[in-house]
């Protein structure tokens, strides 16, 4: 059994990516693993300011949810994250996220599975790429771990036109293989 963490970062109510996101989480408990869901909306989380006080302490000097939701993180086996496409590229509050957690580098940390699903309007392959890219820098900061599977589902706006997509059962298949 492995500690799985889904970290939804869409604030809209009723997302396509957050859809993505509880079909993984569906797939990764139903093949017996301990899942966690966060969703980032409503989540208190400021932006970095790159005083990096976090390298000396290993603690950052806000007091927010970003501390609660790194502990989860750092214990974690497998990292999920979805994030909708904003301009071929991850939601800020994703990038935000990212950046506040300057303070792991020099913790120990478990996960070395990291998973990436996006949604956006466009329907082209190329239009997650940037996010990967992005993505993958924060994983390379961590050499234990990989980016180890991509979902992406465009063509996609409104929250009701995912409904009966294949990605759903390709977001479940993929957190079942986790």
């Amino acid at each position: 059994m492995k500690k799985v963490i889904v970290i939804s970062t869409s604030f809209r109510p009723g997302s396509n990516s957050n859809a993505l996101a509880q079909r993984f989480a569906e797939g990764a408990k139903a093949a017996g693993n301990e899942v966690e869901f966060i969703s980032l909306r409503g989540k208190d989380i400021k932006f970095c300011i790159g005083c990096l006080s976090c390298q000396k302490t290993g603690a950052c000097v806000f007091k927010d949810d970003v501390p609660a939701i790194m502990d989860v993180v750092l214990d974690a086996d497998v990292v999920c994250w979805a994030s909708p496409i904003y301009y071929y590229e991850m939601s800020g509050q994703m990038k935000t996220l990212i950046d506040r957690m300057n303070a792991m580098y020099p913790l120990d940390y478990k996960f070395r599975d990291v998973y990436l699903l996006t949604t956006a309007a466009e329907a082209e392959d190329e239009t997650p790429k940037r996010a990967v890219a992005g993505l993958t820098g924060w994983i390379n900061c961590f050499p234990k771990s990989r980016l180890a599977g991509t979902l992406f589902c465009g063509g996609v706006n409104d929250p009701r036109e995912i409904e009966g997509n294949d990605k759903l059962q390709e977001a479940f298949e993929l957190g079942k293989a986790v």
